[in-house]
């Protein structure tokens, strides 16, 4: 792509964005059959397939930019990604717009215990940036290996616990759903008759998604540097919208589906597991890249970690109006978020 001109590099920017919707669309939808094949539930699932499968991109970003040696974008995407797939949480609320506020949709206790590990991994990050690149073992940070183990301790314990009755919400948010769902659910029963296309379908989305990351990433960093952009800034901002791009497209298929905690179990899943790809961008760097995390990459996770305890609250606290189409904790979780990207451009410069 060094040969492109600034034109070309934009045309290929937004066609792999586009794919990576499209992409998402197929991931929900897949993972929304699978989930009720094998019995995952829309938490787990979400958490699992759909998040592993969302943060692909961000995986194709973080091996391209740490092997050419930007890790100040490698960070930056990885972290700046929480507020923006949070934020996500806000958009997937519009659109379930006539019905409860999403927090309220929620159907157990579930998705609050995953914000809960969002908060536990994006603190654990933000400390591992104020030590020095010496705190490693071998070239892995130890912070990122205590994020590693954070998060599968946190998998066990949600997978444990995922089917406690008094976990439950009860039903308002089955009363909640649309007639339309009925439709949706019909397309699933056809769906689960042919388990081995739904599964094609979802390892040929998750590749789609990953080549497009790679895209992003190099016509991306090229606009950047064309356009004098600062890197952490570029990676937190418009790098982390592009790859949050599944998220959206899923985040919404999953509200017209009526799968509102798989909607919770997408954005938190992905947001606690792409953190742990610190491990790999330490082996791929050959030194720890949480230190080169800086002021601005630390300012922005710890504005995605004050959104999720938002909306962490919201499904404990269950608003039952919604305020001109939105959720009172969205309306916040929007608030913080614009005010933190002033603060982020402060901070940058």
């Amino acid at each position: 792509m060094a040969d492109l001109n600034n034109p070309m590099l934009l045309l290929v920017f937004i066609a792999a964005a586009v794919v990576t919707w499209i992409a998402g669309v197929s991931l929900a939808r897949a993972t929304d059959v699978l989930d009720d094949r094998y019995g995952l539930g829309e938490a787990i699932g979400g958490m699992i397939l759909l998040s592993v499968a969302g943060s692909l991109p961000e995986v194709a970003i973080m091996l391209s930019a740490a092997t050419s040696g930007h890790l100040d974008i490698a960070a930056g995407n990885l972290i700046g990604g929480v507020a923006m797939q949070t934020f996500v949480l806000v958009i997937a609320d519009w659109f379930g717009r006539g019905r409860p506020p999403l927090s309220t949709l929620a159907a157990s206790l579930i998705p609050a215990l995953e914000g809960l590990l969002v908060i536990a991994v994006v603190s654990v990050t933000i400390m591992g940036g104020l030590l020095p690149p010496s705190a490693s073992i071998g070239p892995v940070g130890v912070a990122a290996i205590g994020i590693g183990i954070i998060w599968i301790s946190g998998m066990i314990i949600l997978n444990s616990v995922r089917n406690r009755p008094e976990l439950a919400l009860g039903a308002a948010s089955t009363a909640a759903i649309p007639q339309r769902q009925h439709a949706e659910t019909k397309d699933v029963a056809d769906q689960k008759q042919n388990v081995r296309r739904t599964i094609l379908i979802f390892i040929v989305a998750s590749l789609a998604t990953l080549l497009a990351g790679v895209a992003l990433e190099q016509s991306g960093n090229m606009l950047a540097d064309n356009w004098g952009i600062n890197g952490v800034l570029f990676g937190a901002t418009i790098l982390s919208l592009a790859t949050a791009l599944p998220e959206i497209s899923s985040g919404i298929t999953g509200m017209r589906m009526g799968r509102y905690t798989l909607v919770f179990g997408d954005m938190f899943g992905g947001n606690a597991f792409q953190l742990t790809l610190f491990i790999l961008a330490d082996l791929v760097a050959g030194q720890p890249v949480l230190p080169e995390e800086g002021a601005s990459n630390a300012w922005i996770g710890a504005v995605g970690l004050l959104m999720t305890a938002v909306f962490v609250g919201g499904i404990i606290i269950r608003p039952s109006r919604r305020v001109a189409g939105l959720g009172p904790d969205s309306w916040v979780v929007a608030l913080i978020y614009l005010l933190g990207l002033w603060g982020l451009v402060v901070v940058s410069q």
